[in-house]
């Protein structure tokens, strides 16, 4: 009697873990060099890295500092009002978590370890004792320093519960998405007006974007710039492709001059220039100044990735949208413009990227943002010489950041088959 090799399955050694690591890992042998070389430097470099952060690095100098670094100068009394932000984005991020599914229910995770770690920092730095500086300032204020006086560790629990409990109130409300993103829209004015402020004798005194630093800064410099940079790019894509001589030469003109200096150029131009030809008694602030160079720098590179686009779509779409009857302004609104964008889904993002690191070009025309802070932070006379600790530090959250807006770019390519035919 004899046995079809083919109802043996295949051999032990191309299965399960040994099989995986053969046929990966050790396929040849300069493929196991290359594996046994690669093994080494990671566990020389990461083992040392490890040694270091656990029994050598001072992190103290990140959890005594962590409310500088978060909203820089902004005054202890009002920090209340970005603590009631970050409340707005966890409802939103727990509702978008429970409707969408998929990609926002993964961000609501990162946000809530996010929180998770901060409590733990927060509990660092207070060194167990939390409450005391609450208690002694509710007993010199009263109730009306309750609010104020609360520990940051009490602000970010709640964030937490308010995120999980968004999360179980937005499952399965599939016809609540439209509103969220309307909603989404209207808390970014929401949030402007709450750390803007409005008069002097207001419960919400107006503050000057002076006093915005941190990762505050870096949030509102890379928000604000994306958004608005977006729809000046397309508008500029379709210009340099438009019939009419003046809009195109105008368009061309602005893409190539502005993509032919760099961002520190722009931000100089903006913060030593443009006051010059502003109105007696007009001044801008600094915050806005550097959004306005960093969108009018992103928009020219935002218009020649969306030109790519437009030039990818076959003509022949456009000669048979033509063909049944739509105009010119319909053809690219509904069918040009549309599949262009989501071609270059993945070089938006990293213009994206680029920018939101770029953000830290803001500390030469006296903006404290987060790398600026970590510098002012370093020159303390007591945390000299712990620059790894506060660049590391730095680091990690432009990675955890630029890494969210990547893997967010990623869900969306894979959902709207990007790459495929």
């Amino acid at each position: 009697m004899t046995t079809s090799v083919d109802t043996l399955g295949p051999p032990p050694t191309t299965v399960g873990v040994l099989g995986w690591l053969r046929k990966n890992l050790f396929s040849t042998w300069y493929n196991s060099l290359l594996t046994i070389v690669s093994l080494w430097l990671i566990y020389t470099v990461v083992g040392q890295l490890l040694v270091w952060a656990f029994t050598t690095a001072r992190w103290g100098v990140i959890t005594a500092n962590l409310r500088l670094f978060m909203v820089g100068p902004f005054p202890p009394d009002q920090v209340w009002r970005v603590w009631l932000v970050l409340g707005i984005v966890s409802v939103m991020m727990g509702l978008s978590a429970g409707v969408f599914g998929g990609t926002m229910r993964t961000f609501g995770v990162w946000l809530a370890a996010a929180y998770a770690t901060l409590i733990v920092l927060d509990m660092i730095a207070e060194q167990g004792r939390p409450f005391a500086d609450f208690a002694r300032r509710f007993g010199e204020g009263g109730a009306g320093q309750f609010w104020i006086a609360l520990p940051g560790m009490v602000w970010l629990a709640a964030n937490l519960a308010i995120l999980a409990l968004g999360w179980i109130v937005g499952r399965g409300r599939a016809k609540w998405r439209a509103r969220l993103i309307l909603a989404w829209l209207g808390s970014f004015f929401v949030t402007v007006a709450l750390l803007q402020g409005y008069g002097k004798d207001t419960w919400l005194p107006e503050l000057g974007t002076n006093l915005w630093g941190g990762l505050l800064l870096t949030f509102m410099l890379s928000v604000v710039s994306i958004v608005v940079s977006f729809p000046l790019g397309v508008l500029l894509a379709l210009g340099r492709r438009s019939k009419l001589p003046a809009v195109k030469i105008f368009s061309i003109l602005y893409i190539e001059l502005v993509r032919g200096v760099p961002l520190v150029t722009i931000l100089y131009m903006t913060q030593i220039m443009l006051p010059l030809f502003l109105p007696t008694g007009l001044r801008i602030d600094n915050v806005s100044r550097a959004i306005a160079g960093m969108t009018l720098f992103t928009a020219a590179y935002m218009a020649e990735n969306v030109r790519g686009g437009l030039q990818a779509i076959p003509t022949g779409q456009i000669e048979a949208a033509h063909a049944v009857g739509l105009s010119d302004a319909l053809t690219t609104l509904l069918i040009v413009l549309p599949q262009a964008l989501r071609m270059v889904i993945p070089a938006i993002v990293g213009l994206f990227i680029s920018l939101f690191k770029d953000t830290t070009l803001a500390t030469i025309v006296a903006l404290l943002e987060l790398l600026g802070v970590g510098r002012s932070v370093l020159a303390q006379p007591e945390f000299l010489g712990l620059q790894m600790e506060v660049y590391i530090f730095v680091a990690a959250i432009f990675f955890v950041f630029s890494y969210a807006m990547s893997f967010a770019s990623y869900r969306v390519e894979e959902a709207l088959g990007v790459g495929k035919r």
